[in-house]
């Protein structure tokens, strides 16, 4: 294989079901590419098992401590909302 052809991910992927330090539900995988909040314990468990379908080997772990989430959930303030443009006619 030549230096600018890398290989594919050979990592398994996991997706760990937890909680956040404030009580959310999350779902996260192992590669930082997947991640969804949820209201119960029950939905974020349904999302990894839909989610694991399409992922060749994935398995679902209940993290051992408090998850970390990487998309922030604090309310959207009024500075980031995006501007309107309207189309060229």
């Amino acid at each position: 294989m030549s230096p600018t052809d890398p290989e594919p991910d050979q990592r398994p992927w996991i997706l760990n079901v937890g909680q956040d330090a404030a009580g959310h539900w999350l779902v996260q995988d192992s590669r930082g590419k997947l991640e969804g909040r949820f209201v119960s314990f029950a939905a974020a468990m349904a999302f990894a098992r839909s989610e694991r379908q399409s992922m060749p080997g994935a398995t679902i772990v209940s993290a051992a401590c408090a998850l970390v989430p990487t998309i922030p959930f604090a309310p959207v303030q009024p500075w980031e909302y995006a501007s309107q443009y309207r189309a060229a006619a």
